[in-house]
């Protein structure tokens, strides 16, 4: 079972002296008929680049952007990102990512190869060939939606523990019901992994529980740019043996068990995904990542499991105005849920696992006061994308309920072993219809009154903290009620982030523009804590317009994951504003 830990030079696509000859200016699209693969070569006079064609997204083909007179762009069928050719680099979003390129080499016939350099798989270093399992040796018990509990010999390890709690502020709730010796299973964890700060895996509530019980538990995260327990102190949870760890290198856990954390190719500075290896017997979680190592994962692994059913995501529901009628927000979404239904089942095909696990989009909306996006946001049903895995290949799926249990070993030997999958006991508790909001509703509406926001100077003091300027974007912020409705006493106000200022009016220049109404509560728990806006964006609890429809990816990368690490020093600026009194620095352009 000896494999290469060599960097290989794979030959994507040959061109002949003639079809080298006949390359035009500018785009050119090509196919590799043995491998159905597509490509694409940019001529600029004697200068070529080359890359795949696929969008770095969600793998969509890219087709010519008829709206580019210049000829440099082009445009994904998926999504409508769009890359300029000539740069290798995303304007759509603007200022986003770049492409991976391609080797063009000129043989001594002056016909083309292109070439991809392709550095060794980390999991192939040290490898080990699978031993037989006992039954029983091996089982992956389902909680609730990205948690699993796996018994790897005498070992347990969870995945994402989020048991208790909203997640995103208030906007998302457990679909599960958890079983109910949740937290005895948590304690009895040998260690414990945590794919990325988003707080349904991150559950904040969740870990204080288990604190309360055993603070020193093992945890285990990847070393991502924005660290994954950033907001540890503040959370007041008491956790004292978190493990970050590189990416790409085993770490072992006993002689039989090891496991290797791998960055996202889309997100590297937040998503994770892991790879746990039992006696040569391989689980792939690739969790929320939406290319999980930059696209080059294990294959024929004994256990994939991965996210499924969409819907994390404020777009479209909470926008309006110009496209977004009711009509096209719900097209949109049905077109893009088989879109991601399709590429889940797309990959599953390549990769071949042994078995395939949907899970981590167990959620629901269930506050009374997100009924609409409850109603709008409709999500992949996990038992549709099996039944297309399974027209397509030959993978056995599985899709959990709270507690039931996976018997590796058994479903290894024997698919149809009627005891390789123990359903949870009849009349078990699947799911939940109620929940507890009150106690995290409290501690969001403790801000609204906090003594930070009796001076409008607050708003000039927290977008300083925040760091983002010299960007020709115009944001209107409007703190709103439970419906969206202007909050009596509310902030109504301008950020002008080309200069950071605050004006009164919008400025003359051409500018774009975004309007946000948000929550009272939860913007101002927000603004108190330095909390990142994934709380308002992806927890639902804003509504956005914006002139030009365009996605605007420094502004909300930058407030969604590069903003200050310590939250803003409130109480200094109170203790500024009553020794000088509000003349200091006050911002008096609340509109």
């Amino acid at each position: 079972m000896e494999q290469s830990t060599e960097q290989t030079t794979e030959i994507l696509l040959c061109l002949s002296p003639v079809e080298v000859a006949n390359l035009k200016e500018g785009i050119n699209f090509f196919r590799n008929k043995s491998t159905g693969k597509d490509y694409i070569l940019y001529k600029s006079k004697s200068r070529l680049r080359a890359c795949k064609n696929v969008c770095k997204h969600q793998g969509g083909l890219f087709i010519k952007d008829i709206e580019d007179l210049a000829g440099r762009s082009v445009r994904c069928t998926k999504h409508n990102w769009k890359l300029d050719v000539s740069t290798m680099k995303y304007i759509n979003p603007p200022e986003s990512f770049c492409q991976d390129e391609l080797v063009v080499e000129m043989d001594e016939n002056n016909g083309l190869l292109l070439l991809e350099l392709n550095p060794p798989n980390p999991w192939d270093s040290e490898p080990r060939s699978p031993e037989e399992l006992d039954f029983g040796e091996v089982q992956i018990t389902y909680l609730t939606h990205a948690c699993m509990d796996l018994k790897l010999g005498d070992k347990r390890m969870v995945f994402d523990p989020w048991l208790i709690g909203p997640a995103f502020a208030r906007g998302w709730w457990l679909l599960h019901e958890p079983p109910s010796d949740w937290l005895e299973r948590l304690c009895q964890a040998d260690l414990i992994y945590i794919s990325h700060l988003h707080s349904d895996h991150l559950s904040y509530p969740t870990l204080k529980k288990l604190a309360g019980r055993r603070p020193d538990i093992p945890i285990y995260v990847g070393n991502t740019e924005r660290p994954v327990f950033w907001n540890l102190n503040q959370s007041g949870v008491q956790l004292t043996n978190i493990n970050v760890v590189p990416f790409g290198i085993w770490q072992q856990v006993d002689k039989n068990l090891r496991f290797m954390i791998l960055m996202d190719g889309v997100h590297p500075e937040m998503d994770t995904c892991i790879i746990v290896e039992y006696k040569g017997h391989k689980i792939l979680n690739t969790v929320d990542c939406t290319r999980p190592n930059g696209g080059r994962l294990p294959t024929k692994v004994a256990l994939m499991m991965s996210d499924f059913a969409g819907g994390a995501s404020g777009f479209p529901m909470t926008f309006s105005g110009g496209k977004f009628t009711e009509e096209w927000k719900a097209q949109f979404i049905k077109t893009e849920r088989k879109k991601l239904l399709n590429y889940k089942a797309q990959l599953v095909k390549n990769l071949q696992p042994r078995i395939y696990c949907p899970f981590a989009g167990y959620f629901v909306e269930s506050h009374p006061s997100d009924k609409y996006i409850k109603e709008t946001n409709t999500k992949n049903d996990p038992n549709e994308l099996n039944n297309l895995i399974k027209k397509n290949s030959d993978v056995i799926t599985w899709t959990p309920r709270p507690g039931a249990t996976l018997d590796l070993g058994r479903m290894l030997k024997d698919p149809t072993d009627s005891k390789g999958i123990i359903e949870p006991p009849e009349g078990t508790k699947i799911y939940k219809d109620s929940w507890d909001f009150e106690p995290y509703l409290e501690i969001l509406n403790a801000a609204v009154g906090d003594e930070i926001f009796l001076h409008s100077s607050w708003i000039k003091e927290y977008f300083t903290w925040a760091g983002f300027k010299d960007y020709n974007l115009v944001v209107r912020m409007i703190e709103t009620d439970e419906d969206f409705n202007p909050f009596p006493g509310g902030y109504d106000y301008l950020v002008d982030f080309l200069d950071l200022s605050f004006p009164k009016e919008r400025p003359q220049r051409e500018h774009p523009y975004e309007e946000i109404r948000s929550r009272v509560d939860v913007i101002r728990h927000v603004v108190k804590n330095g909390l990142l806006w994934d709380e308002l964006y992806i927890g639902f609890q804003t509504r956005l317009q914006r002139d030009p429809d365009i996605y605007h990816h420094l502004f909300w990368n930058h407030f969604q994951i590069k903003l200050p690490l310590t939250p803003p020093n409130w109480r200094s600026f109170l203790t500024c504003y009553e020794q000088n009194g509000p003349g200091i620095s006050q911002v008096r352009n609340v509109l």
